[in-house]
């Protein structure tokens, strides 16, 4: 059997940084920081204060009251990203066949800030089981992929797939294995989090994986500098518009690359912590060059999942420069973490957006906040510190891990 091509025709962006796909990039290019002050919740007492979180987002401006109530902060953004993704496609405009058309949903999470009040709601209640009862489809993950079909009226294979922060890269994967098959003609795929709450960060500060640079915000996401002391936590949502080749072509669609390799692999280590030697990161960047069919040497660009934690910048710095030898000092890597701050589930999209747009743009985003050199890093990589640089980018990758060590990793190429 034959498999289908698989490309990009749309994709949509809410971010720390832009609330579509437009202010998105340009603040990347830029070097914007998106990390400031917590404003969700009152985080005085925490040992994090900070997060990267979307601004002067309100659900009104894009729902009306009734059905804002029914939705997580985790479903509001992932319909908006979904709604810029879809109508830069146009395949509502073209009369797609909507049987056809899936939508494959990742994240993390769900909806953290709808359970967080509904329980601390009934601990307050003195054990009276007063429940929201859109409590529990307010707060499942998979609710928004469902969402999104009944908005458009998709009947396609739809699903959310869950595997921490390489959730939505997971589901660009397994969309385009489903188009290759014949199973579908488009699917709208990405991800969505907002786990900016007391217990995310709570949780994560418990676990010393956020950075705690509370006197410089803006500064404490520094991947690959030798004083980087955890992620900063961020939110968001992306959507990429994946549809066959030639169904693209017929409806004169406009193609922004080819889909051409999705890797898998797990660590098997560790619950939280990369493989010392940077294994699983070495083997999902190698099982995606060889689904692409791509050699090392035509690879342009790598963006990194580089979250700023000490022991997971250097294990995937080694891993490439594994796979890529004396070639790995040739390209532009980058980490767009240091802006975003790490999505967790919806990381995965927001970063294949950004290596999109190197495609698109010829020009590779910063990697900012790098001050001074880890001697445990090879310096000779090139990390595009600081200031964005033009380059003509045919193939680029873009790499998403999570804990439990599920490892996952796209590649675009220029058509």
């Amino acid at each position: 059997m034959e498999l289908k091509r698989v490309v990009v025709t749309g994709f949509g962006a809410v971010t720390p940084i832009g609330n579509n796909t437009k202010e998105y990039w340009e603040n990347l290019v830029k070097g914007k920081s998106g990390a400031a002050p917590i404003t969700l919740f009152d985080a005085s007492n925490f040992k994090t204060k900070f997060a990267c979180e979307v601004k002067g987002f309100d659900p009104l401006n894009h729902f009306d009251k009734k059905e804002s109530k029914k939705m997580d902060r985790n479903t509001q953004l992932g319909m908006v990203a979904a709604k810029e993704a879809v109508s830069h496609s146009r395949i509502m405009e073209d009369n797609v066949d909507k049987n056809r058309v899936g939508v494959i949903w990742g994240s993390g999470i769900g909806g953290l800030a709808t359970f967080e009040q509904e329980v601390l709601g009934f601990a307050a209640s003195e054990g009276m089981p007063r429940f929201n009862p859109f409590f529990i489809p307010k707060m499942i993950a998979d609710i928004t992929p469902g969402h999104i079909s009944m908005e458009y009226g998709f009947h396609g294979p739809n699903y959310t797939t869950v595997s921490a922060c390489a959730s939505s890269a997971n589901a660009i994967i397994d969309a385009k294995m489903l188009i290759q098959l014949g199973k579908a003609d488009v699917i709208v795929c990405g991800g969505s989090e907002a786990a900016v709450a007391a217990s995310g960060v709570g949780g994560f500060n418990a676990m010393m994986a956020l950075s705690t640079r509370n006197d410089d915000p803006q500064t404490a996401s520094r991947p690959f500098d030798k004083d980087r002391d955890g992620f900063v936590l961020g939110e968001g949502a992306g959507s990429i518009i994946l549809e066959e080749y030639e169904h693209a072509k017929k409806r004169g669609a406009t193609i922004y690359a080819e889909l051409k390799g999705g890797g898998m692999s797990a660590d098997a280590y560790h619950m939280t912590a990369p493989h010392p030697e940077g294994l699983g990161a070495y083997m999902v960047m190698k099982n995606c060059l060889d689904d692409a069919e791509v050699t090392a040497d035509e690879v342009d660009h790598i963006n990194m999942h580089g979250t700023s934690t000490p022991l997971g910048d250097i294990a995937e710095s080694n891993a490439i420069s594994k796979l890529l030898g004396e070639h790995a000092y040739d390209i532009q890597i980058n980490s767009t973490k240091s802006m975003t701050g790490h999505l967790l589930g919806a990381a995965g999209v927001i970063e294949a957006i950004a290596a999109l747009g190197t495609i698109i743009h010829g020009i590779v985003p910063p990697t900012i906040n790098h001050f001074t050199d880890d001697e445990n890093i090879d310096s000779r990589l090139n990390f595009t510190f600081n200031e964005a640089v033009k380059k003509e980018v045919n193939v680029a990758m873009s790499n998403t891990f999570g804990f439990g060590g599920h490892n996952a990793c796209v590649l675009f190429k220029k058509l």
